[in-house]
């Protein structure tokens, strides 16, 4: 960005990235950064809105003593405040930016209305929420809600191969209920850029979200436990993972899309190497991929590359896949993501 622009804009979104530090907190560093940047050149009756994933208390303790101390200015006085959670979900094809309602929280009632008449223009409903806390605390809801229920169905696979039972049935048909459920699916790990978020600083009275931090720990198990299953499979005929070409299908974190942001395929990739594992892959929106900083062998014919294999890894269900025609080409099909026909391959 110019940073000259900065001083002719009416509104500025700051959508600057949170990525989890090596605590698992958010860092904030790159806000602060887009904080003093605008700051240095922010204009009486500016509406500043935050979108960064962020704990609640972030607009109000973090953001806003950087911006007055850079401009000199006052928010909810001399410039609008905001925090607005972003919900942009990439590859979904039923819910856009436009149709998904913006929540909206201003740290007074002008700021919220000024920044409601600028997301008025772009989405057909905007959701005002009481305040930037409020607003912030719809992310933490929303983001926890996704992992804590990943983290259910996760253990529920665990407990279902324990048991011989077939867990995608038992989604196909808890699914029919009209009511007090949504289904979720397993799978080999949570990716994504929306991390998990507990509460900062107990320190001022606020617990822990301990559910939030059981289901972490759930999540996480997932790729090694992918290992694990592997290793049965090729142990059941007669092979062992030292030494066996595995193929990986699908190295992203969704499907038909080339972001890899937290996709589990980096750790089962590097698990699988450890144990002398020979890796290659097949992905069709990932043209050069590397593990522990080699590059992995790309599989250019998917059949022959299953075929050739001692096991085939579906992480990741791409629609050009024909998982039907696949599970006859590979030796052996672990699909972690219950895409192909029941019967046709070792499921999670």
């Amino acid at each position: 960005v110019d940073p000259a622009a900065l001083g002719r804009v009416r509104t500025a979104v700051i959508c600057a990235p949170t990525p989890p530090a090596a605590d698992r907190s958010l860092d904030l560093g790159q806000v602060a950064e887009a904080a003093r940047a605008l700051a240095a050149r922010l204009r009486p009756h500016t509406t500043v809105i935050l979108e960064s994933p962020a704990y609640p208390g972030t607009t109000e303790e973090f953001l806003r003593p950087i911006l007055e101390s850079g401009s000199g200015l006052r928010a909810g006085r001399d410039f609008h405040l905001a925090y607005s959670p972003g919900r942009l979900d990439p590859g979904n094809r039923s819910h856009g930016y436009a149709g998904t309602p913006k929540v909206i929280g201003g740290l007074t009632p002008a700021c919220t209305e000024s920044a409601a008449t600028f997301y008025g223009r772009l989405t057909d409903k905007v959701v005002r929420a009481r305040g930037p806390r409020e607003a912030e605390t719809v992310h933490l809801l929303e983001t926890n809600y996704r992992h804590v229920n990943m983290a259910l169905v996760n253990e529920m696979a665990v407990l279902c191969h324990d048991l011989g039972i077939d867990l995608w049935d038992v989604i196909r048909c808890a699914e029919t209920k009209p009511f007090g459920f949504q289904a979720f699916r397993p799978g080999p790990g949570v990716g994504g850029h929306g991390v998990p978020l507990d509460v900062p600083n107990p320190s001022r009275g606020a617990r822990p979200l301990r559910m939030v931090e059981l289901a972490q720990q759930v999540n996480d198990r997932m790729p090694q436990y992918v290992i694990q299953r592997s290793a049965t499979l090729l142990n059941e005929h007669g092979k062992s993972v030292r030494g066996a070409r595995v193929l990986l299908l699908g190295v992203t974190y969704k499907p038909d899309l080339a972001d890899q942001q937290g996709a589990p395929a980096q750790e089962v990739a590097t698990r699988l190497m450890e144990l002398g594992a020979a890796v290659s892959y097949h992905d069709p929106y990932v043209p050069n991929w590397s593990v522990l900083g080699r590059p992995v062998p790309r599989a250019d014919s998917l059949y022959e590359a299953a075929a050739d294999a001692d096991l085939t890894i579906l992480l990741q269900h791409h629609r050009t896949y024909d998982l039907q025609g696949l599970a006859v080409k590979a030796q052996l099909l672990l699909d972690t993501r219950g895409a192909t026909p029941a019967g046709a391959a070792h499921r999670l």
